[in-house]
């Protein structure tokens, strides 16, 4: 008899906390993450609109989207890369003094395209201090080892050149992979300065875990639209495009699960892949109403709630697709500019702004560091001055290294390209470098 009384009580409970669930996922909006983050300037997001029609010249090579066709330096397909890689190309862009390799995003009828998303496992590889996807390392390496020769050229024609790494979706993956590889191998490609070296991961996938996507976020910058569900969802991305076609049910089970689990838990998962660097958000909707506003663009480098959870919204694909972002993109930095025309800003001010700039995001990369080591996320420690992690340091309460450290420091990251070589490649009597694909998948 006391069982029986005591299912009501059981489903009122139950009923309860689906109720709860409900309330905070439905009121929960895109909004809320970015709310308290400062507002982007306008020389900082200024590449985000070119960049973006960079990617889509890629998929659209026959369409005019602003690129001079005499500074394409090479375009690369899928027979190109053998599968290896996306396509992408290389821009040599005078008139903002930048060399840039476009990756474009995933193609739902390349098998090549899966291959890459299903080359992984929670955990296989470890890189720096940290884990990432290994299919995406792998991709990263295979466009490095074949355009190594042709980027260090380009950068030595152009020593006041930056190196940019542009991709959305699967090629902002890679875009952020090749990133880090070049800052900890900058000696093959004759770069002196980590700040020459820079990416934008557009509609980035959580591709690396919470420590290296702090580590780098002087050097990449990942850009959200609004309510896009890539960046969001902690489902490894072999089991996102697995089920594709049933994507909607998927990420409301992902979001259902997430909502129960303690954000100091999933913190301290050092396995879990994040969206990589520095965030940059447009938020163009708001809560409760209709219609699109005039888009905000808010930056930040978070380590807790970096963008953690699922937006139950009916544009979370849309939001998603290049020709959306960069249509809302240039929405936002037209609006920018307006703005400066209309405060009547002078050259110098500008100058001294750009200054004042790059102090603040070196300022907020340490506040991040100190937050991380402060939430106990593992190997959150910094062993340079860029805030580097190293396995074989420990971290005493102290943000300071020695000299010693930091020399096996570099030593290990001269070390990481001939590594890497070694797991991904072979070399045969006649010392060329021969792909070895891996077993998970295969090429198309």
């Amino acid at each position: 008899m006391s069982i029986l009384c005591g299912i009501p009580v059981l489903e009122s409970v139950y009923c309860l906390i689906c109720a709860r669930w409900a309330y905070k996922r439905c009121l929960h909006s895109a909004g809320h993450e970015s709310e308290y983050w400062p507002v982007a300037s306008t020389i900082e997001f200024d590449p985000v609109p070119r960049l973006c029609r960079a990617i889509l010249s890629i998929k659209e090579p026959m369409v005019d989207h602003g690129l001079n066709p005499q500074w394409v330096i090479s375009r690369k397909s899928y027979k190109d890369t053998k599968g290896r890689a996306p396509p992408y190309l290389i821009y040599l862009d005078h008139d903002n003094a930048d060399v840039v390799l476009a990756l474009r995003g995933l193609n739902l009828a390349r098998e090549s395209d899966y291959a890459v998303l299903l080359d992984n496992k929670l955990g296989r590889k470890k890189f720096n201090g940290g884990y990432v996807h290994n299919g995406l390392l792998k991709a990263a390496v295979s466009v490095l080892e074949s355009e190594s020769e042709v980027l260090r050229k380009l950068l030595e024609e152009n020593p006041k050149y930056m190196l940019t790494f542009a991709g959305h979706s699967l090629g902002s993956g890679v875009a952020a992979m090749l990133a880090m590889v070049v800052v900890e191998n900058m000696d093959k490609l004759g770069i002196e300065e980590r700040k020459r070296v820079r990416c934008y991961a557009i509609a980035p996938a959580r591709c690396m875990s919470l420590n290296l996507a702090v580590k780098y976020a002087d050097v990449i910058n990942s850009v959200v639209l609004q309510d896009d569900f890539l960046p969001r969802t902690s489902t490894p991305l072999e089991d996102i495009f697995k089920s594709i076609f049933c994507l909607p049910c998927l990420l409301c089970l992902r979001c259902m699960r997430d909502t129960f689990i303690p954000e100091e838990r999933l913190l301290r998962d050092p396995r879990r892949l994040y969206a990589p660097g520095r965030l940059y958000h447009i938020v163009e909707r708001k809560l409760f109403r209709c219609g699109r506003y005039p888009p905000v663009v808010r930056t930040a480098v978070p380590v807790d709630g970096r963008l953690e959870h699922i937006v139950l919204s009916c544009n979370a694909t849309k939001d998603h697709e290049i020709v959306w972002i960069e249509k809302e993109a240039q929405r936002a930095l037209d609006l920018m500019h307006k703005e400066e025309y209309t405060m009547n800003i002078p050259p110098v001010q500008k100058m001294e702004r750009q200054k004042t700039l790059a102090r603040d995001h070196s300022e907020q990369h340490r506040a991040a560091l100190r937050r991380a080591i402060t939430l106990a996320v593992p190997d959150a420690f910094s062993s340079s001055e860029y805030g580097t992690f190293h396995e074989t340091y420990s971290y005493n309460g102290s943000s300071e290294s020695s000299p010693m450290l930091l020399k096996n420091s570099r030593k290990s990251a001269s070390s990481n390209w001939d590594e890497l070589l070694i797991h991904y490649f072979d070399k045969d009597g006649s010392g060329k470098v021969v792909f070895q694909p891996s077993s998970s998948g295969n090429d198309s």
